[in-house]
């Protein structure tokens, strides 16, 4: 479970597919503290730790990780910066929302206006999972924590102040890009209940 509050940027430094691909991500977590078989939110998917280094980790990636993540989409490359969060442990401040790290599917981003010094970036959802997003309501997307400003129809606005830009991947982001989105879990849940009603 994480917060959707990034804590570092991380790069991958290798790819190497043999079965499952196998991800290398540089951090600057101190690895000494993390465990083999540790959960880590790499730009919003959560990825087991397999491998340790000084100052970097391996992940395994299945076929359908890559399936329903921006991973194979946006093709994972050497040199890419990824948001980064270690699991949430009791105790720990809860600042964004529940993220559970179970990416929902890829929004793309549609458009970009700057607005004084922030940015607002309209995203396209896919249909089936745009009903599960309200205007003020939270979505994780890579990962991050957001509040969404304005819904119509699949698409939703989110304003990014200049310190989300800076300490996360966001201020690398441009149109095109495909992005993974985790819906609120609790809207998830209220939309099944409706069924049965």
């Amino acid at each position: 479970m994480f917060t959707g509050i990034i804590t570092d940027v991380g790069t991958v430094t290798e790819l190497q597919q043999d079965g499952d691909l196998r991800a290398r991500i540089q951090t600057s977590y101190d690895t000494t503290g993390i465990d083999i078989g540790a959960s880590i939110a790499s730009d919003g998917v959560c990825l087991t730790v397999i491998a340790l280094g000084d100052d970097w980790y391996d992940v395994q990636i299945s076929a359908e990780t890559i399936s329903k993540t921006n991973i194979g989409r946006n093709g994972w490359h050497d040199g890419k910066r990824v948001n980064l969060e270690r699991a949430l442990k009791v105790g720990d401040e809860l600042g964004g929302h529940i993220v559970s790290g179970h990416v929902d599917g890829v929004a793309e981003v549609v458009e970009m206006v700057e607005t004084g010094d922030s940015t607002c970036v309209t995203l396209r959802a896919p249909e089936a999972l745009a009903k599960f997003i309200a205007p003020k309501g939270s979505v994780a997307l890579n990962g991050t924590s957001l509040t969404v400003n304005d819904v119509r129809g699949c698409d939703f606005d989110i304003n990014f102040i200049p310190h989300t830009k800076e300490v996360t991947t966001w201020g690398d982001v441009k149109l095109g890009d495909q992005i993974n989105l985790e819906i609120d879990t609790l809207a998830r849940y209220v939309a099944r209940l409706g069924e049965f009603q």
